[in-house]
């Protein structure tokens, strides 16, 4: 069975990070199979475009407490160049007037909790994974095709990753996802991440991964299991 591990070299950089985690099984991911149900899913996410407002409060973008609390964090580890994590990317297009638009099922739903809820949130499909999944600090080199570029761009030494046995899942911690683990509408099983750096948050982040397993499982059907760990429980199977 696949594992999911978080290691010492991580929680050296964030004792205090929490991670909610949903696996969901079985689940119907295509545009077809939702297609009675599209416009709930479309709604859900234009709601939450709205409702990530409450999280942009000041004049200046980069002193809202949710992009400043993730900018503190990604100083503590070697990133590329102005890269920054997920929920920053999406508050941005919503401080913008532009919103987040549609991708696919699934993406749509935790892009929604991501904005409801101010946490970034991720998704990949566990049938792609070589070996077990490890979030940690890279050696350097793990091999890494962005969402939309054509050319390798690797894994750089002490950056954040999740990573198997072939290359880097997802850089930067949570900045952007690889070509080869993204979710499709082919995507049948899924491994599903909300991270939290504020221990203050907790009860937001508990909300969030009890959310996201009920709307994937509402529309998508399968089943869904929930796990969060922190420090004290860094391990769990898929």
């Amino acid at each position: 069975m696949t594992k999911f591990l978080i290691t010492d070299e991580f929680w050296e950089l964030f004792p205090q990070a929490e991670i909610g985690v949903v696996v969901a099984k079985g689940i119907h991911n295509t545009e077809e199979s939702v297609k009675d149900i599209r416009p709930e899913i479309n709604t859900l996410l234009e709601k939450s475009n709205h409702e990530a407002k409450k999280f942009l409060t000041e004049e200046v973008f980069s002193e809202n407490k949710v992009i400043a609390d993730w900018r503190k964090a990604y100083k503590q580890f070697k990133t590329k160049k102005g890269v920054r994590c997920s929920i920053e990317a999406l508050l941005k297009r919503v401080d913008k007037g532009k919103g987040v638009g549609t991708i696919n099922p699934l993406v749509d739903i935790y892009n929604s909790v991501s904005l409801t809820y101010g946490l970034p949130c991720g998704g990949e499909d566990i049938d792609t994974f070589q070996g077990d999944v490890l979030l940690t600090k890279a050696v350097g080199g793990e091999s890494f095709l962005a969402l939309g570029d054509e050319e390798n761009d690797n894994a750089l030494p002490g950056e954040i990753i999740y990573k198997d046995d072939e290359g880097a899942i997802c850089r930067c911690w949570n900045w952007r996802d690889g070509q080869r683990s993204m979710l499709t509408e082919n995507t049948v099983n899924a491994f599903l991440i909300i991270e939290s750096v504020d221990p203050n948050r907790r009860n937001d982040l508990q909300a969030a991964v009890e959310e996201l397993a009920h709307l994937t499982q509402k529309y998508l059907g399968g089943t869904t299991e929930i796990n969060f760990m922190n420090i004290e429980k860094r391990e769990i199977t898929l």
